[in-house]
């Protein structure tokens, strides 16, 4: 279980203090699968990346199954069954996706099957991409779904990912829900997933809508989409201009 115990962080800034997060609590049971969303700059990522350890909190507790990890690191949290994937994932000129697989599960030999399983799940060939150097030959959608392999390779407890869907194909995105959906289904992990996609909405058992460096709505999807939906087509310029006419 993770539990977020009034997070706070600030920022200094030309014009003085920024609250990036303002006294967010928020706990997460085992095995859910919680979608954060809202405007950009609300504090989505902020809070991912105090949950993996990028970032620590100005003030507040990280517990994750009854542990304090605030002030514990990123390797520290990665022992403990916590991964992340970027918005823009690193690149690593010399390595191959296979050897990315190998360091990822933690094992000295990855059968090629094995291998080939976790990349058809995020809609890459095996055959095409094992031997290839995760350098600046592959493409930003490539290197995404690669990283999410690496994931998907490392069994973690806790996977979080920061806007999976972006520089992704939509067959490639249609097989990475695909994949949520199963891990999701077979409960074999707690996901938190950044996301704007409504495809990816839907998924989730809870969602949670940060705004303004707070919890501003969170609830079923059922609950909270509507809401949504809502606040997105009131600020439609094109729905407006048809209000207006009418």
């Amino acid at each position: 279980m993770l539990e977020l115990k009034h997070i706070s962080y600030r920022v200094a800034s030309p014009e003085g203090t920024l609250d990036i997060l303002k006294d967010v609590s928020l706990t997460i049971p085992d095995h859910r699968m919680v979608v954060f969303t809202g405007p950009n700059g609300g504090g989505k990522t902020t809070l991912a990346k105090i949950i993996m350890g990028l970032v620590e909190p100005t003030e507040g507790q990280v517990l994750y199954n009854g542990q304090d990890i605030t002030h514990l690191n990123i390797t520290e949290r990665a022992r403990l069954g916590i991964s992340y994937g970027f918005q823009q994932p690193p690149r690593f000129k010399g390595i191959t996706v296979h050897d990315l697989l190998l360091l990822s599960a933690g094992e000295q030999k990855l059968s090629k099957d094995r291998c080939c399983q976790f990349l058809t799940k995020v809609g890459l060939c095996a055959n095409d991409y094992l031997d290839r150097e995760v350098d600046v030959s592959l493409s930003g959608g490539e290197v995404k779904r690669i990283e999410i392999a690496t994931i998907l390779a490392r069994n973690a407890q806790l996977m979080i990912f920061d806007e999976p869907e972006a520089g992704i194909d939509l067959w490639s995105f249609a097989r990475l829900t695909e994949t949520f959906e199963q891990i999701h289904r077979q409960n074999d992990a707690t996901m938190i997933i950044i996301s704007h996609q409504e495809r990816i909405i839907q998924l989730a058992d809870e969602i949670v809508v940060v705004a303004g460096g707070q919890i501003a709505h969170r609830g079923t999807t059922e609950e909270i989409f509507p809401l949504i939906l809502e606040n997105t087509m009131g600020t439609c310029p094109v729905l407006k201009k048809e209000d207006d006419k009418a």
